[in-house]
């Protein structure tokens, strides 16, 4: 078999596979790729055995990543929490794999990465090449039981009861894409990062988010009186809603917002006919984050990203980790912040 190249925002045959393959998830939309090579200047990039004109069987997707800082490279996908190849077959995911691995001198790249969520064999007994690049954990919560059911099976003390406190303290929470819900999301989201030692992820992302997945984004906010005090950001591709950012203001944590806005999500979904809520990636020696989510979904599977061949990693939060440079962020203002953001995060997708 042949392989060809197409790019997926401008194939109809692209979202038409990523429409009925049972792999597919919000990362392979044209609308999330949309907004990648709007805000970072990512080429988006289809393998397929396929020929052109014929109706697409198969897929594995990229983004070309373009940087003098950080070098060229093809990432299955930047900014994306895990996207499975769309293969319905050993050999067509092993020929497309060994295609990416050929094409990295045509696209003058130094390494390809992917990132399955059921990696094949091709890629885990080490013949092709790839090794681990990261490890993740994924926590994934099925929707099938009943409400109830569901609000049993969460932590009684860290979720719960953080529930409970916070509906009978009043909160107000609003949902929708809004240009005020963003900014107030966007607003906490600076300052949690902040806590963290890390600049914030530009807000024109967010805003191309909102631009390309429409109804497919929703933004929750929690306020009292009318001041914001956590957020968070779910996605929705089907049948399963994405929990993919949150943030909180810390003055306010023991209201147990953040709980409250992610319960509300949950029964949204299960509301709306989804059967699974991805509670997304969780770096593994991020023991806090990951205590948080098992209070949710305690039995998370790993996640494995596999590069060829083995590159340094460019991610912020596992890469940067000099106390020099942690104790700068922490003290730059947020609008140098934001700055500093917008300069950066283009090369470490």
């Amino acid at each position: 078999m042949n392989c060809y190249q197409l790019d997926p925002t401008e194939d109809p045959r692209w979202s038409g596979l990523v429409e009925k393959h049972p792999r597919a998830s919000v990362f392979h939309t044209a609308a999330w790729l949309r907004a990648l090579r709007q805000t970072y200047g990512y080429e988006p990039m289809v393998f397929t055995t396929s020929p052109p004109g014929a109706e697409l069987e198969n897929g594995l997707v990229f983004c070309r990543v373009s940087s003098r800082l950080t070098g060229n490279r093809l990432v299955s996908l930047p900014f994306s929490d895990h996207c499975e190849p769309l293969c319905d077959s050993t050999e067509e995911l092993d020929l497309l794999v060994r295609y990416s691995q050929t094409a990295l001198e045509d696209q003058n790249c130094k390494y390809v990465e992917m990132r399955p969520v059921h990696p094949d064999l091709s890629l885990t007994n080490g013949a092709g090449g790839f090794l681990p690049a990261g490890r993740y954990f994924l926590h994934t919560l099925s929707l099938r039981s009943t409400v109830d059911d569901l609000f049993r099976g969460f932590d009684k003390d860290c979720v719960q009861r953080r529930i409970r406190r916070a509906e009978r303290a009043g909160l107000l929470e609003k949902c929708g894409r809004s240009y005020d819900l963003l900014h107030d999301f966007y607003a906490l989201y600076v300052a949690t990062r902040r806590r963290h030692h890390l600049p914030p992820v530009p807000c024109v992302w967010f805003r191309n988010l909102v631009r390309f997945l429409g109804k497919a984004l929703e933004i929750r906010v929690a306020y009292t009186d009318k001041t914001p005090v956590a957020a968070i950001l779910t996605l929705r591709f089907k049948d399963v809603v994405y929990y993919k950012y949150g943030c909180s203001d810390l003055r306010f944590k023991q209201f147990g917002a953040t709980p409250l806005l992610l319960w509300h999500a949950i029964t949204a979904a299960k509301a709306s006919g989804a059967n699974e809520f991805d509670m997304g990636r969780t770096q593994d020696n991020n023991a806090g984050l990951v205590t948080f989510k098992n209070h949710w979904a305690p039995q998370p599977m790993p996640l494995v990203y596999w590069r060829f061949p083995k590159g340094p990693s460019f991610d912020l939060a596992e890469g940067w980790k000099l106390k020099t440079a942690r104790w700068i962020f922490s003290c730059m203002p947020n609008r140098l912040l934001t700055i500093t953001g917008k300069l950066i995060y283009r090369h470490i997708g």
